[in-house]
C-alpha cells in the first residue's frame, strides 16, 4: 500500500491524478502545510525538503511530484509512454519541473502574496510563466498529448499547474493559448480528474492564511530561531 502525503495544492494533485488514473491502491496521509506539519522531524525523514507531496512505497521513499510520477510509472508500467519517446518524455518532465512549475509558483507568490512595490519581480515572474505557457501552446499545435500519441505522466504533470492558470496569469487564464486550452479541456474532462479533485475534501485542512500559516508556508522569509 502506497502512503501518499497530501495537501490540496498543484504538485500533490498531480500524484492524486496519477493514482486515480491507474487505480493503484494508496493510503492518504493528510499533511496540513498551513499548520507546518511538513516541518516535523517525522515528515522530514521522508522529504528532507519539507514539501508535499511525498510517498512511501514499502521501504522506498520518494519526494518531489515529478520524481514520484517517474518512479510510479516505471515501477508499475503505467502512463510511461513508448520506449522510443523516452528522451522526449524526460525533456518535457524536466521542462515542467524546472520551468513551468517554479515560475508559475513564483508568479502566484509575487502577484498575490508579496508586499506592494515589487513591480520588477511581479513582471519578471508573470512574463516567465507566460513564456512557458507559450512554449507549451506552440508545442501542442496539432497534438493531443505532450509526448507521443498517448496520454502519459507528462500530461498528468502539466495538468497540475495549468489547472491554476487564472491564478498564475490573471483573469484571461488560457484564453491567449488556444492549443493549450484545447489540451487542458481534454485532460480535465477525464473521469479520473473528477475523482482526483475530491481527494481530501473531507479533511479539515487549515484555511486561514494567517501569520502562523505564512511562517509555515514561507519559512525562508522569516529569521531562523
Amino acid at each position: 500500500m502506497i502512503k501518499f502525503y497530501f495537501h490540496h495544492t498543484p504538485n500533490p494533485m498531480k500524484v492524486a491524478l496519477f493514482l486515480e488514473e491507474t487505480g493503484l491502491p494508496f493510503e492518504l496521509v493528510p499533511l496540513d502545510t498551513l499548520k507546518g506539519e511538513q516541518h516535523t522531524p517525522e515528515f522530514k525523514a521522508i522529504n528532507p525538503n519539507a514539501k508535499a507531496p511525498a510517498i512511501v512505497d514499502g521501504e522506498t521513499r520518494v519526494f518531489d511530484s515529478n520524481a514520484i510520477l517517474m518512479y510510479l510509472s516505471e515501477k508499475y508500467a503505467k502512463l510511461e509512454g513508448k520506449a522510443d519517446d523516452r528522451a522526449e518524455m524526460l525533456s518535457w518532465l524536466m521542462f515542467i519541473a524546472s520551468g513551468l512549475g517554479p515560475y508559475s509558483g513564483q508568479s502566484v507568490h509575487f502577484r498575490h502574496m508579496a508586499p506592494e512595490g515589487l513591480d520588477y519581480a511581479v513582471n519578471r515572474y508573470l512574463r516567465e510563466a507566460q513564456r512557458h505557457y507559450e512554449v507549451l501552446d506552440t508545442h501542442l499545435e496539432d497534438r493531443d498529448f505532450i509526448v507521443g500519441d498517448t496520454y502519459t505522466i507528462a500530461d498528468v504533470s502539466a495538468w497540475g499547474w495549468i489547472d491554476k492558470a487564472s491564478v498564475v496569469l490573471g483573469e484571461e487564464g488560457l484564453a491567449p493559448y488556444p492549443n493549450l486550452k484545447r489540451w487542458f479541456e481534454s485532460i480535465d474532462s477525464r473521469p479520473a480528474v473528477a475523482r482526483a479533485r475530491v481527494i481530501g475534501t473531507d479533511i479539515a485542512f487549515k484555511k486561514e492564511f494567517d501569520e502562523d500559516a505564512k511562517k509555515a508556508f514561507f519559512p525562508s522569509n522569516y529569521p531562523k530561531h
